[in-house]
């Protein structure tokens, strides 16, 4: 069976988010999953040296433009939170809880949290607004939020970031198939050429 295409993503990442919409209905046209695996791009920033792209001069104004094109593509209502970039902490502790007991809820959660970010332009950071947006779907609110205060969630979720970024995970999206990896969501052709031909 051909492995899981492995999706690593940031929610602070408006590229992962765009990325996010389209990865799983192309994976399964050719019979693959997508493993989600949420990370701190903060992390891989301190060992690769880069920034937050609207932190970077020159680069800035470009790249405001070009996600708003980018969701004008893909037909998405995008808005840029007020507070960006920020630290996805409990939205991505929160999956990572999910994920242990129900894989497909947690994608789902994943993907409520980036509607709400950015076509809502909501505040994610707040551990409050991630429970009750899990609570609304089923999920045990009181329970999960003393899950993202437990130290063995912190960890798990330590744990992760740090296996990607000895994997070489240095930005989001970044998306690994059959080994080959991908960063970025403009190279959902590419990667649907490598699923085509079965690599070159």
């Amino acid at each position: 069976m051909a492995q899981p295409i492995e999706f690593y993503f940031d929610f602070s990442s408006p590229y992962s988010y765009f990325a996010s919409v389209r990865l799983d209905d192309l994976a399964g046209h050719y019979g693959r999953v997508v493993r989600w695996r949420p990370i701190l791009l903060g992390a891989a920033f301190k060992v690769s040296g880069m920034q937050p792209l609207l932190d970077i001069p020159l680069k800035n104004e470009y790249v405001r433009r070009d996600i708003a094109r980018f969701a004008r593509l893909l037909d998405l209502r995008f808005r840029l939170p007020e507070k960006f970039p920020f630290a996805a902490v409990a939205a991505s502790r929160a999956f990572y809880w999910l994920d242990a007991q129900d894989s497909a809820l947690a994608k789902r959660f994943a993907k409520a949290i980036f509607r709400q970010i950015y076509g809502a332009g909501a505040d994610v950071s707040d551990v409050d607004f991630v429970c009750d947006l899990a609570s609304g779907m089923g999920v045990a609110r009181d329970e999960l939020k003393a899950a993202l205060g437990s130290a063995e969630l912190k960890e798990k979720l330590r744990a992760e970031v740090d296996a990607a970024v000895a994997k070489g995970v240095f930005g989001a999206p970044y998306i690994v198939v059959d080994g080959e990896p991908f960063w970025g969501a403009d190279r959902l052709a590419q990667i649907e050429e490598w699923l085509v031909t079965g690599g070159w």
